[in-house]
């Protein structure tokens, strides 16, 4: 018997979500619009650049920068920043195929989770299209190791992460999470987790042009030994949980679902990117797959 991993057809959202927030580096606001796309699209970021629209795929190849978010761009200069969060909302509702509208260069970072985003979506709804699902099934690992970190993608029938944080902080320490994906989950355990930052960065981040827009209402912030935030944590590891959710979102990156086991420890946009290109780099390692 076949097994269903998110199911055998392609999706897309049902109609247009519209959505207004802030960038939390640039501090600009920010309009969105995610719309419906046909089969085999892929999700692609329409973005104003100068006088016109520039059409930015969300693949690891248009990877620009990975300090602090993750940045993509094309070859005339126009990028999007802090794509992870909704990227995650899509892979994580299995969401194959979209089309973004933005006009500034940061997806808004609403209150610091998927959820917004996730919410949006189910009220809108999700469509499915009449062509199969075509999955990116990694076929042997793959590893990379980076100043004390490593992340490594092997096979696996499903999309299974394993996140390994560590912070030299009582408040965070290290933190593990391992689960295996689905929708249900996704909505469950990860997409409320917020990024998170700490209070003797902030003078060095806005001097550099950094979290301009951040705020308590978009933010997890971190004193010496204690929460700022007048409401707690959502949850007792959201640390390690929002960790989990970038990773997502910056393997969406790979164009496809993955049929892998992810697992990574005291890893970043930065290894993720890395461990992306290096499974890409091995035509070995990796095959395309219809459900």
């Amino acid at each position: 018997m076949t097994r269903r991993i998110f199911g055998a057809r392609q999706t897309t959202v049902a109609g247009e979500i519209v959505l207004t927030g802030l960038g939390v580096h640039s501090g600009a606001p920010v309009n969105i619009a995610i719309h419906p796309a046909e089969a085999d699209s892929g999700i692609r970021f329409l973005v104003t650049h100068g006088q016109s629209i520039v059409e930015i795929p969300a693949d690891f190849r248009a990877i620009t920068n990975v300090t602090l978010c993750t940045v993509l761009g094309d070859q005339k200069g126009a990028t999007i920043a802090t794509v992870e969060h909704l990227l995650a909302a899509l892979r994580g509702l299995s969401i194959d195929n979209a089309y973004i509208e933005i006009d500034s260069g940061e997806v808004p970072i609403m209150d610091g989770s998927a959820a917004p985003f996730v919410n949006a979506i189910d009220e809108c709804g999700i469509r499915e299209l009449n062509e199969p699902r075509k999955y990116i099934k990694v076929l042997k690992p793959i590893r990379v190791e980076d100043s004390g970190c490593w992340g490594e993608l092997a096979p696996h029938t499903g999309f299974f992460l394993d996140v390994e944080i560590e912070f030299d902080t009582p408040l965070i320490g290290r933190q593990r999470m391992s689960v295996e994906m689905s929708p249900q989950v996704f909505r469950r355990e990860l997409s409320r987790a917020r990024t998170f930052g700490f209070m003797r960065d902030v003078e060095k981040l806005w001097a550099a042009g950094r979290a301009l827009g951040a705020s308590l209402e978009n933010t997890v912030a971190l004193d010496d030994d204690r929460i700022l935030n007048p409401e707690g944590l959502r949850f007792a590891n959201e640390f390690v949980r929002h960790k989990t959710l970038d990773a997502i979102g910056d393997l969406t990156l790979s164009g496809a679902p993955l049929l892998a086991a992810y697992r990574s420890r005291r890893g970043g946009h930065r290894l993720n990117a890395m461990v992306l290109r290096s499974l890409f780099a091995d035509p070995t390692a990796w095959t395309y797959v219809q459900a």
